[in-house]
């Protein structure tokens, strides 16, 4: 059996509204400053939606997104996190989880992107006791469930 059909099947949408609810600081790696990029759309969603979005993206550090500096690596973040959402590929995605378990210390979720699917990287976060979304879309959800922005 697939983790992936696992992982999604046991998130219902009251689970999707409870995370995206309990979420306030999210980080994101691979933020893009081009507008035209997934991420960049999905972050400035997000920060509009009152999320802090802490950009992670190596060859922008020290550059503003979202109204944040963007920081090299997770290493950098220096207040507690949430939420880790990757825009990566998918065979890129276990690292970034293993870096995510070890530098964020309070990490309680892992959302991998549309398209973005890693089984060895999500039972490693579940293993580690953070809950895992997968192939799903916070800008998508959060319309579609009615969440309202963050206070």
């Amino acid at each position: 059996m697939r983790y992936t059909h696992i992982m999604l099947d046991r998130l219902t949408d009251e689970d999707i509204t409870r995370i995206l609810t309990d979420t306030r600081v999210i980080a994101m790696v691979g933020a893009s400053p081009r507008a035209d990029r997934p991420s960049n759309q999905v972050g400035h969603f997000l920060a509009q939606q009152g999320y802090k979005v802490i950009p992670v993206n190596p060859g922008q550090a020290g550059k503003e997104l979202f109204g944040q500096r963007v920081v090299a690596s997770l290493s950098e973040i220096d207040e507690p996190v949430d939420m880790v959402d990757i825009f990566r590929r998918s065979e890129a995605v276990e690292p970034v989880v293993e870096e995510a378990l070890r530098e964020l210390k309070n990490l309680k979720y892992v959302w991998m992107q549309i398209g973005v699917v890693n089984e060895k990287a999500a039972a490693l976060a579940v293993a580690h006791g953070a809950e895992v979304a997968m192939d799903r879309c916070p800008k998508i959800e959060i319309p579609r469930l009615g969440i309202a922005p963050v206070s």
